[in-house]
């Protein structure tokens, strides 16, 4: 009798010790640190929308909209601010909230995004933008610039006529959050979402001195994260409504055609998502992508990552980064080779960060050089 309960205690903690690891929301080698969180605020509805970007010194810029009344997007929110936090440390220790972006009430500024200009150095930082007073349901684009790898910032310009039609005053569009792309020739890369029309790739080729529109709209697609393959060719990677699973699109001539095709592999339930890739070396062999997204057909629950080295031909087995309830994510290849993410957890609660090791992403006999 006292071997069976002993058996049966043993079994017992083993039992507990499964269901722990299954929820357990990530990698124990994986820590997470809350960024922004509203759970001990009255003053703040909710943070959303995350964007990371790795300044040419080192440190990392998290960026989030900062929503006061309601957790409501851009056109249902009066007052929106965008927020940063900075560490100098690769995301050991970050530096407290400090306010990028503040407009009077009724004006909001929101969706969050970089491009980092790695030629001269500066860094880029895109939002969408809305006067609920003078004119309601108007979606604006603008973009500031910063020389000093985030510490300042130039006065945000309007660049909605540049890269929107003037037909498109009244529709709902928007500059998707997270980054966009610095081609090896210098171009400044990123996505618009027309709602009814596609996605628009958008840019500058005279680092940020103009920006242009391509008139050549990707489907189905909403909000879509570009990169530049290393042997050149562009590639759109892109939440498509009610499907399940992501879109892929890819040109080999700088945006004038393009080759779509459904990626099933791809779970997704509709969400915003980060595809990067790792420049560190020029070697294509060598060149790794890493995609952070919802694995989930249905909900918004199940973030993970993984890895290819085909130019996403083909991925590696997803990890799951946090098992719970997750959403909007972004992320970077940090100096280290290293991944660091910022990612939505907990129905909205908390944007968070995290460094993900290479060799848990890929398998340790995969680091790459």
């Amino acid at each position: 009798m006292a071997i069976y309960i002993l058996c049966s205690f043993v079994l017992g903690l083993l039992s507990l010790s499964v269901q722990a690891q299954k929820h357990d929301p990530v990698h124990q080698s994986v820590g997470l640190t809350t960024l922004f969180s509203n759970r001990n605020t009255a003053q703040v509805a909710c943070y959303r929308i995350p964007a990371l970007a790795m300044a040419p010194n080192g440190d990392l810029l998290a960026v989030a909209d900062q929503r006061i009344p309601s957790c409501a997007d851009l056109n249902h929110n009066t007052d929106i601010n965008l927020v940063l936090r900075r560490s100098p440390d690769g995301g050991k220790t970050w530096m407290p909230i400090e306010t990028l972006v503040d407009y009077p009430l009724g004006q909001s500024a929101s969706d969050a995004s970089f491009v980092v200009d790695t030629a001269l150095g500066t860094i880029w930082l895109f939002f969408n933008y809305m006067d609920h007073t003078q004119a309601p349901q108007v979606y604006h684009h603008k973009v500031m610039a910063s020389h000093d790898y985030g510490k300042s910032w130039d006065t945000p310009q309007d660049i909605t006529a540049q890269i929107c039609k003037p037909e498109w005053t009244n529709d709902f569009k928007f500059i998707t959050s997270g980054k966009g792309w610095q081609t090896k020739d210098g171009y400044l890369l990123h996505t618009l979402v027309h709602l009814n029309l596609g996605v628009f790739i958008f840019g500058s080729s005279d680092h940020g001195k103009s920006w242009f529109m391509l008139d050549r709209p990707l489907q189905p697609a909403d909000e879509s994260k570009i990169i530049e393959l290393a042997d050149g060719r562009w590639m759109v990677n892109s939440r498509v409504k009610n499907k399940g699973f992501r879109y892929v699109h890819v040109s080999s001539n700088k945006g004038v055609s393009w080759s779509t095709k459904a990626d099933t592999a791809l779970h997704d339930p509709g969400c915003n998502a980060c595809l990067i890739r790792n420049t560190l070396s020029a070697s294509v062999e060598k060149t790794r992508l890493f995609l952070v997204n919802i694995n989930n057909a249905k909900l918004r629950e199940n973030l993970t990552i993984r890895a290819s080295c085909d130019n996403g031909e083909t991925w590696s087995q997803p990890k799951t980064i946090y098992s719970g309830s997750a959403a909007y994510a972004d992320a970077c290849v940090l100096g280290t080779g290293d991944v660091g993410v910022l990612f939505e957890k907990d129905e909205y609660t908390d944007i968070c960060f995290t460094t993900l090791p290479v060799e848990w992403i890929v398998g340790k006999s995969q680091k790459q050089d």
